[in-house]
């Protein structure tokens, strides 16, 4: 089986929590699944589930390099220059990334307003790219938008490999066909 969820922010991505937040048995009925790779709590999009223990491999791994692109918004007006850095990969204190293919984007229509919001601030624009990573370190689209001056607001998973969100609004599942 597997299941891809639109973690909503603010979940945990386990299954128990000893503090009373919000995790993913609050949103998955199947017994028996387990996320295939992780999202932060303050981290929104497509996660995948499965019963699979040799699939939960090949997508969480990061040996198999499965691609991951997000939506990621930015405090600031980002840069060619930035985005050009992304793509040619950042150095971060854990050493270099892999190069990154980023792209501007726009906000999209389909896109649900985050509770809470994101902070708004008058004088400082924010801005929208595209991000594809074929590595999995920990809170690394994060760092890596800090690291060339446009820190991360709001991030959302869209896509794993061949899998992607498609309309699955915050908090549902879909069975998936492997």
């Amino acid at each position: 089986m597997l299941i891809a969820l639109n973690k909503p922010y603010g979940v945990l991505c386990q299954f128990i929590s000893d503090d009373g937040r919000p995790t993913l048995a609050d949103y998955v009925r199947q017994k028996g699944v387990y996320a295939a790779g992780r999202l932060d709590h303050d981290s929104e999009g497509l996660l995948l589930l499965t019963d699979d223990g040799r699939l939960q491999h090949r997508l969480a791994d990061p040996r198999h390099k499965q691609p991951k692109t997000y939506l990621v918004q930015v405090d600031g007006a980002i840069d060619d220059a930035a985005l050009a850095a992304l793509r040619r990969g950042v150095v971060l204190n854990d050493g270099p990334t892999l190069a990154a293919p980023a792209e501007h984007a726009t906000e999209p229509d389909w896109l649900w307003p985050r509770d809470p919001p994101v902070r708004f601030r008058k004088s400082i624009p924010t801005s929208w790219l595209t991000l594809t990573l074929r590595e999995g370190r920990n809170r690394q689209v994060r760092r890596m938008t800090a690291a060339v001056g446009f820190p991360t607001l709001r991030l959302i998973r869209v896509r794993i490999g061949d899998y992607a969100l498609d309309g699955l609004a915050p908090g549902a599942t879909r069975v998936l066909a492997r």
